[in-house]
């Protein structure tokens, strides 16, 4: 089991005064739903619709720190993370997901020390089918993500910057 990681100390909106030049800040399309409501890391993308086996294999590698950026398409018609995918991502070392997309099992994914952004809540599950992509850049919520950028996620929303900017 991976420890416990502590997020550093930041704020979005101070990374923005700092820094807003350089970063993309997302539409603030998504709600908190992890135990943890602010977390950041280097980006890791996935995208999927509809389908969970991907992103359970991709959970289940060691996360070391990154946060894995999940386009569902903005499905609202079934969940690509609950209660067990979270669990994985926080024994592996997920510093958070990003989802485009719903989650469910909401009350159980709120106790755990795991960042998790989501769109909405559904109860249904995904297709049992290994379909979607690994790191590609994707484009959602006024934003590009690329694999090895880095995100930033608190109460006040998500900003993306191509460099560190905790560790310049």
């Amino acid at each position: 089991m991976v420890p416990i990681m502590t997020p550093p100390n930041f704020a979005t909106a101070d990374l923005f005064d700092e820094h807003g030049d350089r970063l993309q800040v997302c539409e603030p399309a998504f709600r908190d739903f992890g135990g943890v409501t602010r977390f950041c890391g280097p980006i890791k993308t996935l995208k999927a619709f509809e389908a969970f086996l991907l992103t359970k294999e991709t959970l289940a590698t060691d996360g070391a720190g990154h946060v894995l950026v999940i386009d569902g398409g903005g499905s609202l018609r079934c969940a690509m993370l609950g209660d067990k995918l979270a669990q994985l991502a926080l024994d592996n070392g997920w510093a958070g997901v990003l989802i485009n997309g719903c989650i469910r099992d909401s009350a159980a994914i709120e106790k755990l020390a795991l960042g998790v952004k989501a769109i909405a809540t559904n109860p249904t599950r995904p297709e049992k089918i290994k379909s979607g992509e690994l790191d590609v850049p994707l484009h959602f919520a006024g934003v590009d993500f690329h694999p090895g950028h880095f995100l930033y996620a608190d109460k006040d929303g998500v900003v993306v910057s191509p460099h560190d900017l905790l560790n310049p």
